[in-house]
């Protein structure tokens, strides 16, 4: 995917950012200048993404304000789904909003993602060898897993992803226990019928671990930064913004 040309040209932008970053921090930063630039980069994406964000959390206020009115909606058609749509598309109309509201600024995010994830995964960037993934941290270099940490043998290279791991981990807990918990017991109330597996599907965020155990260091600080973002994020917003 990342050879393709619009991808690697954003992925060369992306890979020249985060490289004016590395100098820019290397002299306070020293030798971990390229992995705090990896988390600067990351943190200044997902801020010019905010407005989606926002979107994302207005839409899902909006949807769980009109709740009430879908449910008894359901009750009153149940017997004819066609009337039963075209009642609901009205209640979005009259309140000037979309059932599709929340979907649109998360697939507008997707690319962006993709594109940055390439730049801390790809052998090669910029027209050239990616030379951030030469770079080290703890006396890792960004480019190695954990496995080559472990064929390695014993070091600081354990420390390292074990605070990584660690910190994925504890990113993980806390959407389950504060955004996706919370919203299945919404949901619950509401009358909604549970998915089957819901409760399993709900450890999902966990396999951010598992991915970050095999991808790149500098992969994994990538998405370190951008799951305990997302927590503070959303926690934040549902505090902020009005549905």
């Amino acid at each position: 995917m990342y050879t393709l040309p619009p991808i690697a040209a954003a992925v060369g932008v992306a890979y020249t950012a985060v490289t004016a970053l590395t100098g820019v921090l290397a002299p306070v930063a020293g030798p971990a200048a390229a992995a705090l630039a990896v988390v600067a980069l990351t943190g200044l994406v997902r801020l010019a993404l905010l407005p989606l964000s926002v979107s994302q959390v207005r839409a899902e206020k909006t949807r769980a304000r009109l709740a009430p009115r879908m449910r008894e909606l359901q009750r009153r058609h149940r017997k004819d789904p066609q009337r039963l749509v075209t009642e609901q598309r009205k209640v979005y109309a009259d309140e000037g909003a979309s059932p599709l509201a929340g979907c649109l600024p998360a697939m507008a995010q997707l690319p962006v993602f993709a594109v940055l994830y390439g730049v801390f995964v790809s052998p090669a960037a910029g027209g050239g060898a990616n030379g951030l993934l030469d770079h080290t941290l703890g006396g890792v270099p960004l480019g190695s897993a954990l496995g080559d940490v472990i064929a390695g043998g014993a070091g600081s290279g354990w420390a390292v992803f074990a605070v990584l791991l660690g910190v994925i981990a504890a990113a993980a807990w806390a959407s389950r226990r504060w955004l996706t918990l919370p919203a299945m017991d919404a949901a619950a109330e509401s009358g909604s019928p549970a998915l089957p597996g819901a409760r399993m599907m709900s450890f999902l965020p966990f396999a951010t671990v598992a991915a970050a155990a095999v991808v790149p260091l500098a992969a994994g600080l990538y998405l370190a930064t951008t799951t305990a973002w997302t927590v503070a994020e959303r926690l934040a917003l549902r505090r902020l913004v009005s549905g």
